[in-house]
């Protein structure tokens, strides 16, 4: 089947890009240490990719649905402090001698990040060069309905939605369903989850080498969950995401040093854009408004200015706050939109003054978008969790489909990211939200 051949160039392809890697360390140690320590640095290249294997760098994407590069920067610099190790080690036992501190440092930092590069570089190439996996929905209802939807909102998945199967019997998957003909993957979306059932399917699956995925109907428990085990009993674990204060410091001191680079390289953009809006429409070029901080507590947020001056007086003619069916809002098409405003949306240049809020102490860089008062006074006690960490410059929403999203959606993956707060998520979502950035998913 399509599958067999997929994976392997996958993995061909990524042990590619980790000897790319390598061998462009070895080329930085011939210019820093010499020929014959950049020789022996290229000899300890199988000793790198079998440490590669053995950090589970190769065996990680045929499992998951979504496995994306910055998910395994962790491993991925694992790999190279053990590979730079073992480099230094067989250097000091040949003629060489041992590397320089700098230059061993240097080699981590290189095949960290080369291997970053290069491997993002080598999963585009395997999704244009294989066909997108055929997968099949199993199930009915929200679930399955919002399973379709949130899969449909990322490229990078390489998942080719071929059909829906809301009903299935035990005497069907016994005899041999057809209509697992030609999918590579089913993925159970149903609620409840018949247990016979789903054991019968993953055995048809595994006869056809079809893989199975299961969302879970996790309900009012939410997603901060960790499946551990004991012996062959499966436990799932669920967070009840209490923040730690050192968790909050981390998160504090992240906000302060990247804002303030930040705000510092983006300040002749910062006057340049105030200047285009001032000749593009009347009106200050910074948009003040009241937003809904942690707790609820109300701070002004600043943006650039993306509409016309007098825009909050023409709310009513646009959106009725009373007639609104969730606590949110945002339209396609807002006339009020000036033309260089719809471009400083687009790229998202008028979220840049929010840096000010960052530094202020009012908004985090990454956290749930601030929303305005008047909305949250509408918040049902499940939406309010929105409210128990700083807002953010950019959130989940921003990588999980900005404003594809409904209220709901929304309100489950900001639930989600709080839930499972950490540093390394928030540089996670930091970097992915260049990459919708740059895409302009969902800005409007």
């Amino acid at each position: 089947m399509r599958l067999r051949r997929r994976d392997p160039l996958r993995r061909r392809l990524l042990a590619a890009a980790d000897a790319v890697a390598v061998v462009g360390v070895s080329v930085v140690a011939v210019a820093v240490e010499g020929w014959e320590t950049g020789l022996w640095a290229l000899v300890a290249l199988p000793l790198w990719l079998l440490l590669a294997k053995l950090h589970g760098l190769y065996d990680r994407d045929h499992r998951a649905l979504r496995h994306l590069t910055v998910d395994e920067l962790p491993s991925l610099f694992a790999w190279a402090l053990s590979g730079t190790a073992a480099t230094t080690l067989l250097l000091h036992l040949a003629p060489p001698g041992s590397l320089q501190i700098r230059t061993a440092v240097g080699v981590w930092l290189l095949a960290g990040l080369g291997g970053f590069a290069l491997r993002t570089v080598a999963r585009a190439l395997w999704r244009r060069l294989t066909p997108p996996e055929r997968a099949l929905i199993v199930g009915r209802g929200a679930l399955a309905d919002s399973t379709r939807r949130k899969l449909n909102l990322f490229d990078d998945i390489h998942l080719e939605l071929v059909g829906e199967r809301p009903q299935w019997s035990l005497d069907e998957l016994r005899a041999g369903p057809a209509w697992l003909a030609g999918v590579d993957r089913v993925l159970v979306a149903a609620s409840p989850l018949d247990e016979t059932l789903v054991a019968e399917l993953l055995r048809a699956c595994r006869e056809r080498n079809i893989k199975l995925s299961v969302v879970p109907p996790t309900g009012a428990f939410g997603t901060a969950a960790q499946l551990s085990r004991v012996a062959d009993l499966p436990i799932v674990e669920y967070n009840t995401w209490d923040i730690s204060r050192s968790s909050l410091l981390l998160k504090r001191a992240l906000d302060l040093a990247l804002s303030s680079v930040a705000l510092v390289a983006v300040l002749p953009l910062f006057v340049l854009t105030a200047l285009a809006i001032l000749v593009d429409s009347r009106g200050s070029p910074i948009f003040v408004q009241w937003r809904a901080g942690r707790g609820g507590k109300p701070f002004r947020m600043y943006k650039f200015r993306t509409m016309v001056a007098d825009a909050e007086d023409r709310l009513p003619e646009v959106v009725s706050l009373d007639d609104l069916d969730e606590p949110m809002f945002k339209l396609l098409r807002d006339p009020r939109i000036t033309q260089l405003g719809s471009l400083l949306r687009r790229t998202s240049l008028d979220e840049l003054p929010q840096l000010v809020n960052v530094l202020q102490g009012h908004m985090s860089l990454v956290g749930p978008r601030p929303e305005q008062v008047e909305l949250v006074e509408r918040y049902s006690p499940e939406h309010r969790i929105r409210l128990s960490v700083k807002p953010g410059l950019t959130g989940p929403m921003q990588v999980y489909g900005r404003g594809e999203l409904t209220f709901e959606e929304r309100v489950a993956v900001e639930r989600d990211y709080i839930e499972n707060l950490s540093l390394g998520r928030d540089l996670h979502i930091l970097a992915l939200t260049i990459a919708a950035v740059v895409g302009g998913r969902g800005a409007y």
